[in-house]
């Protein structure tokens, strides 16, 4: 059977099963959680694989669940992912009041979309015309928050990596896969579009303490050591650092106070700091963070305070296969206009499918549906078939080019792929952060 027929077959699933696919977005839109913490978002994930009659298996990283289109193949493995974890944003009108977690970056959707593709697959019988296999996994912890709960879990041996793709590369859960792609919610882009890019900013991560000498704040301040003024010249420092910031590599160091001490008529004697330092390269990173971490220590020496900086690795930049990419564009102009199928360049946000796309081809696209800023409480979906359905379909689509024909372009993309790490080197890559 062409790809053509195959396409139409799987489109066809996906609109006749559309409702099922979004009643799982709201689900999950309703039960927001946060990184290794995703048990409803799991279930209905597990649930939905169990109607599909697709066996999986569970507690990957925690939370995170696989399955595959076919019990046994050989040829090329495409993963199709889908994030299950919420974020911090109490303020929005979708938010969990009692944890303040909400789906204000579109994750709801993805895992949606992911489930979407296996539907049209799995129901729409294409296993036997694909040379290869498909694999689903839902993901834990893409949002980089709650450091301190997640360090608590890597002390605890409950986790290696603070990101749930990282985690699941070190326990070998991407050792069968050869490609990659998920899609993500476009910021402010209520109508149907597509925007394709290839690179991003990765990260690595801070958190910092100043430690002070306590001292009645009004009485005796001279007996004490202000850890929170250590703290503010620190981050003058960094702000004074902004200025040898080179513009095309795309740097961003934004840090917040998490503790400025106990008691407002005491001095403040631990004084506590998370921040991130972000670039378009990890030489840019490299570069910037040994700047950042000499600020930091100069507001500490000024005011006789020990600092305490403590690194840990953040995510990789975005490494897009433009082959990949181009597949994916194809199809989304079957769809829709092509004056909605946008060059997204480079974003200056970071997600750990970056350190995915070091090892494989991988794509990161972004698709419309919703209204407002990501993160924020302004973030609305405005068109649940646009943000879920769609790319639904762009997926399952681009598996058929992938994987039709003896899998003849997936090979291809595969051969010509020149990973940036193997498995042996990311990790120690990685953990040489942990300092």
């Amino acid at each position: 059977m062409k790809a053509t027929e195959l396409k139409e077959m799987v489109c066809k699933t996906i609109d006749d099963n559309k409702e099922r696919i979004i009643n799982l977005a709201k689900k999950i839109e309703q039960n927001p959680e946060l990184g290794y913490k995703e048990i409803k978002t799991s279930q209905l994930v597990r649930d939905f694989f169990k109607e599909l009659d697709m066996p999986y298996r569970e507690g990957l990283a925690i939370t995170g669940v696989k399955a595959k289109l076919k019990e046994n193949s050989s040829g090329p493995n495409v993963a199709v992912l889908g994030e299950l974890d919420a974020l911090v944003c109490s303020d929005n009108p979708i938010a969990d009041p009692m944890t303040g977690a909400a789906h204000a970056c579109g994750h709801h959707l993805q895992v949606a979309a992911m489930m979407g593709a296996a539907l049209g697959l799995k129901i729409g019988g294409l296993a036997p015309y694909l040379e290869g296999n498909v694999t689903f996994m839902a993901v834990p912890a893409e949002e980089y928050i709650e450091i301190a709960y997640r360090s608590k879990l890597r002390e605890e041996g409950k986790i290696h990596f603070l990101g749930g793709k990282q985690e699941l590369i070190y326990l070998g859960e991407f050792d069968d896969i050869d490609i990659s792609m998920m899609v993500h919610s476009a910021k402010d882009c209520p109508e149907a579009a597509v925007a394709v890019g290839e690179t991003s900013n990765g990260f690595i991560g801070k958190n910092v303490q100043y430690l002070g000498k306590q001292a009645h704040a009004a009485d005796a301040p001279e007996k004490g050591v202000n850890a929170l003024n250590a703290a503010m010249l620190g981050l003058m420092g960094i702000h004074a650092l902004r200025e040898t910031f080179r513009d095309q590599d795309v740097v961003r160091v934004h840090p917040i106070i998490t503790k400025g001490g106990d008691l407002v008529n005491s001095v403040p004697a631990d004084v506590r700091i998370e921040t991130y330092v972000r670039a378009k390269t990890m030489a840019a990173i490299e570069d910037t963070h040994g700047k950042v971490d000499r600020a930091l220590k100069a507001g500490g020496d000024a005011i006789g305070a020990q600092t305490i900086i403590n690194t840990i690795p953040g995510y990789l930049p975005l490494n897009c296969s433009s082959a990949l990419n181009d597949l994916l564009v194809k199809n989304a102009k079957k769809h829709i206009s092509q004056e909605r199928v946008i060059d997204a360049g480079h974003f200056s946000a970071s997600t750990d499918m970056g350190d995915v796309s070091h090892l494989m081809p991988a794509i990161h696209p972004f698709v419309g549906g919703v209204r407002g800023a990501l993160h924020a409480n302004t973030f609305k979906v405005e068109d649940y078939y646009t943000a879920a359905v769609l790319p639904a379909k762009l997926m399952a689509m681009t598996v058929i080019d992938l994987l039709c024909d003896g899998a003849d372009k997936g090979k291809e993309i595969i051969a010509d792929f020149k990973p940036l790490y193997t498995k042996e080197q990311y990790i120690s890559a990685l953990e040489k952060y942990f300092i």
